[in-house]
């Protein structure tokens, strides 16, 4: 998997400005939430914590009765943070001219009518994503129960038709 430039980075520092961790928990943490997909080696990390420690971003602590070395997050790694989270947002502000594209690119390659109907839907959701992010000041406790939900219940329904799809074209093969 191509990890983007600068995410390992922005991950990690997230990660400790939430609370100190040691090199094989951020590893761990990320592996976890990519769902088994990205594990980062210990060979990326620990350089980047060294590189942190070095510009002031982060503090390492003693090793702890474990053996690990814990790393905290600093003003500056605060400051820091805070200004790649305004490089983030900016760049998703312009993705968002993008985003439509991206979704009716999708079926490059494919037949355009076997996804046709899914096109408009998602470009749907996206501008409610943008329309609740551009309001993120404004939401409820129970607008975002209810958009859990709303997440909860459409990714059931989409995961029972990818699991269909996948047994099926496994029952192909036999």
């Amino acid at each position: 998997m191509g990890v983007p430039r600068g995410l390992l980075r922005f991950l990690v520092l997230k990660m400790l400005s939430e609370k100190p961790m040691s090199g094989a928990e951020i590893a761990q943490q990320i592996e976890k939430q990519t769902v088994g997909r990205w594990k980062p080696s210990c060979g990326s990390i620990y350089p980047l914590l060294a590189w942190m420690r070095s510009k002031g971003l982060t503090k390492e602590s003693p090793k702890n009765e474990e053996g690990f070395r814990r790393y905290s997050f600093t003003e500056k790694g605060r400051q820091f943070l805070n200004k790649q989270i305004e490089i983030g947002q900016d760049f998703m502000n312009k993705l968002e001219f993008l985003l439509p594209l991206l979704i009716g690119g999708l079926q490059v390659g494919f037949s355009k009518e076997k996804l046709r109907g899914t096109i408009e839907p998602a470009k749907r959701i996206i501008r409610a994503f943008v329309t609740i992010r551009d309001n993120f000041d404004r939401l409820s406790e129970e607008n975002e129960k209810e958009i859990a939900k709303a997440l909860n219940d459409c990714s059931k329904i989409l995961e029972r038709i990818a699991l269909k799809i996948r047994n099926e074209s496994n029952t192909n093969f036999s």
